[in-house]
């Protein structure tokens, strides 16, 4: 068997977005939580997406993480492989893009790695080595209070330097506007100097387009969203597009409702508003759970006396100015595998009571989801007004989810998905 690409995504969200903007361009690709499933792929995928929790492990598991996950899509015939990460670069000085990338690069035999974060379709670029949003630089976005990754620097380049020992360069507008050409021949000149890594400018899909040219030239490259769409698009010139309907509609899942959110993006504190007007919605406090060692039976007591009348939300999202006390009374990390330990515990207890169709709030929490529920290979939906996140997983039997980014969406996302996993019935 082989296959076009591979994709490496550092949460779950993110390796759903490649994999339904994939679907988007006709091309089938399934994803999977663990390697053991690559001998269950279908022969008629063209791309098979991998997504693991490693944005925010230490750098030397993240690494070891990108380098099995990349030799084991290699070996199962994946022509090309793909490190994803987020479009806003979410990083901290000691990684995990950069070792990550470099991992990549060592586990193939490349010798250059671009970085091309841009997503010009969610207006999301790079010029000068400084990323923007819309007309923003990203240091002057909501991204500089993330609380677990604030992006206060929008210097890609620097941002990217600090993670590792290896020369970090810039391929600029100027030269990418030259054209191929001269793109290959300034890389070529660079990685003969000893400049392995690179950042790449990308105003607009013509620019992503051009770099994946390039990089499908290698045996792997890194990046967002965007620059997958455009690989597929570079093999598609020689190979016909399969002639079949966009998947929008996947298969069944008969069963309870539910939410969980964990992400503390404003979009989901608007969402989570709009939900709670409609209704029940259990917040979980933090501070009260490391205090109670049975906090999650009285949320699922809660849970089973609603769940039956409609969908039910159970969330520990909170706004930044409490979730700052959180973090500071029970420490960054701390707090976060709190958060992970109790959404993971809820969704399966949700499950026991009779849920199959989730909507699921925040990139770690949707990792703490599919661990809790078991969930090693999915289905994909086509991206659409859904965001990207629309999937079905078979066993342990019939479940089907939505998993949202926590910053995208409008305010009534979660009805929208539950109403198209209703429609599948």
């Amino acid at each position: 068997m082989t296959f076009e690409l591979g994709g490496i995504a550092d949460d779950l969200t993110g390796g759903m977005m490649m994999a339904s903007l994939l679907e988007r361009e006709g091309v089938t690709s399934p994803l999977i939580t663990a390697t053991g499933q690559l001998a269950s792929i279908a022969p008629d995928a063209e791309a098979v997406v991998y997504a693991n929790k490693f944005r925010l492990i230490p750098a030397q598991d993240a690494r070891n993480t990108v380098s099995t996950a990349a030799t084991a899509l290699r070996d199962a015939g994946a022509k090309h492989v793909y490190y994803k990460y987020c479009a806003t670069f979410d990083s901290t000085d000691e990684g995990n893009i950069g070792p990550c990338g470099e991992a990549l690069m060592d586990a193939l035999g490349g010798d250059r790695m671009i970085f091309c974060p841009a997503f010009p379709e969610s207006w999301v670029t790079v010029f000068q080595g400084h990323m923007f949003i819309a007309s923003r630089l990203l240091s002057d976005t909501f991204k500089q209070h993330d609380p677990v990754t604030p992006m206060t620097d929008a210097d890609l380049v620097r941002v990217l330097q600090k993670q590792t020992s290896q020369r970090v360069g810039l391929l600029t507008h100027k030269t990418m506007d030259a054209g191929l050409e001269a793109a290959r021949k300034e890389l070529d000149a660079k990685v003969k100097q000893g400049t392995p890594l690179f950042i790449v400018d990308s105003t607009d899909d013509d620019d992503v387009l051009l770099c994946a040219e390039l990089a499908s030239e290698w045996p792997c490259s890194s990046g967002a969203d965007a620059l997958p769409v455009f690989l597929a698009r570079v093999w598609q010139r020689n190979t016909p597009k399969r002639d079949r309907p966009l998947r929008t509609d996947l298969d069944p899942a008969p069963g309870l409702e539910a939410v969980i959110a964990g992400s503390c993006a404003p979009a989901t504190l608007k969402q989570l508003e709009y939900f709670e007007q409609r209704h029940p919605l259990f917040r979980m406090n933090l501070l009260d759970a490391a205090e109670d060692d049975n906090y999650t039976d009285r949320v699922l007591e809660w849970a089973s006396t609603q769940v039956k009348d409609g969908p039910v939300g159970i969330a520990t999202s909170e706004p930044l100015d409490s979730l700052a006390k959180i973090q500071q009374a029970l420490g960054r990390s701390e707090a976060a595998a709190l958060a992970d330990k109790l959404v993971g515990q809820i969704a399966e207890g949700l499950y026991g009571l009779g849920v199959r169709k989730y909507v699921v709030a925040g990139g770690e929490t949707s990792g703490a989801v599919f661990n809790a529920l078991n969930i090693e290979k999915v289905d994909v939906s086509a991206f659409d007004d859904l965001g990207g996140g629309y999937c079905h997983a078979e066993k342990p039997e019939p479940i089907s989810l939505l998993l949202k980014a926590g910053g995208i969406g409008t305010e009534d996302l979660y009805f929208r998905g539950l109403d198209r996993m209703r429609g599948s019935e």
